[in-house]
């Protein structure tokens, strides 16, 4: 008995991780949509404010970040029922990659707002002198 019990609770966190890896895919699948059609029309229109691009590319920046801390959860549910040490070394491995890969894309985003506000900081001090 107690191994169909622990069989069927491994299928079920199987499952859930199965829900959660779908979740992911569809953030990336939006994401990859959106960023294209912005891409087109920043394309179409070259006369659009340039900071469009890198507004575009932190947004898709965004969107992954999401993507991968779900896939990280997936990556964790799955850790908790592997039955053999390869399987957790091989899950390990790719939750690092994850992690990692998370950790630049925040830390990107992080310096982009950080010089987004220093510039909003700079034009507004530029134009109260040039006001004045």
């Amino acid at each position: 008995m107690d191994g169909a019990l622990i069989g069927q609770f491994k299928s079920g966190v199987d499952l859930v991780a199965l829900g959660i890896e779908v979740v992911a895919a569809a953030v990336i699948a939006f994401a990859a949509v959106e960023g294209a059609v912005r891409t087109v029309q920043v394309f179409l229109h070259p006369s659009l404010n340039p900071a469009l691009k890198e507004e575009l590319r932190l947004r898709l920046g965004r969107w992954l970040s999401l993507a991968l801390e779900f896939e990280l959860a997936s990556d964790i549910l799955k850790t908790a029922v592997a039955p053999n040490w390869p399987q957790i070394e091989m899950l390990a491995a790719i939750a690092a990659i994850r992690t990692g890969l998370n950790y630049f894309l925040e830390r990107d985003i992080s310096q982009a707002a950080r010089a987004e506000a220093a510039g909003e900081e700079l034009d507004g001090d530029v134009r109260r002198q040039q006001s004045a």
